[in-house]
């Protein structure tokens, strides 16, 4: 890949992410390889100065992983400045692709130190509490829908804002069939899910997001969270306004679009 090519695209994604702008399309090119989307993600991250809170699985329910024709999800960085509680207010633009509602695992610093591949067996000792979470997803770019994975991927991971609600202390429970729902009772729009959409059940895709981070070698020297992925997928925003998330025995979150 040609070097001024990625160094110049990457610092106008950097920008947009930054200062909250739109830009034109990048080059296809940067989005139809996943690897080449993975780089640029890579490359953008690496230019960002913000504190990071923790990381995020992308592209995690398997049809949509078939159709689009890749074998796994990917993962990204997510910072502190886009990390809210529930109930704040999250402005939107014409580059929003939905909303999602998720699982998220607070994780112990102490994960950082094992050098043992995380398995179903030992995974649960790394986690201290769990906790329901709205993702607003969309682009930094003047694009809708999803062609290739690589879309998401590129740019930041489509990440704009997650939305934490109650945080609970962990205790093993089979999390792979809780139903979910999302709705706004101003609109009367609701989406039910389920947790077996997410990579088998978010337990998996957090295994695979922290055997991610195991390779990749990073290290934030403190407890972090990882985000697992949708349980109803990119759910449209048809209308402003607040928005609920409820998983069961996991509780509810919310988010007020504007």
């Amino acid at each position: 890949m040609n070097r001024k090519q990625l160094n110049t695209i990457s610092n106008n994604l950097v920008n947009a992410f930054t200062k909250k702008k739109i830009i034109e399309p990048i080059p296809i090119k940067f989005c139809k390889n996943i690897k080449n989307a993975d780089l640029l993600r890579r490359t953008c991250e690496s230019k960002i100065k913000w504190s990071v809170i923790g990381f995020k699985a992308g592209g995690t329910a398997i049809p949509v992983l078939k159709k689009l024709k890749e074998k796994e999800p990917f993962y990204a960085s997510i910072y502190k400045r886009n990390f809210l509680k529930s109930g704040k207010r999250v402005k939107i633009n014409k580059s929003t692709l939905g909303i999602e509602l998720e699982v998220c695992y607070l994780i112990k610093k102490t994960f950082f130190a094992s050098k043992s591949t995380i398995l179903k067996k030992n995974i649960t000792k790394f986690i201290s509490y769990i906790a329901p979470c709205i993702e607003i997803v969309g682009y930094r770019q003047k694009k809708k829908g999803i062609t290739y994975l690589g879309d998401l991927c590129s740019d930041f991971g489509a990440n704009v804002k997650f939305i934490i609600g109650q945080k609970k202390k962990y205790k093993k429970f089979n999390i792979s069939n809780l139903k979910t729902k999302i709705y706004n009772k101003k609109t009367n729009q609701s989406v039910n899910g389920n947790t077996n959409t997410v990579f088998i059940n978010p337990l998996n895709s957090l295994r695979f997001v922290l055997n991610k981070i195991q390779k990749d070698k990073l290290n934030l020297n403190k407890d972090f969270w990882v985000f697992t992925g949708s349980t109803v997928g990119v759910v449209p925003i048809k209308n402003k306004g607040l928005y609920i998330g409820k998983i069961d025995k996991l509780g509810s979150v919310k988010a007020n679009i504007i």
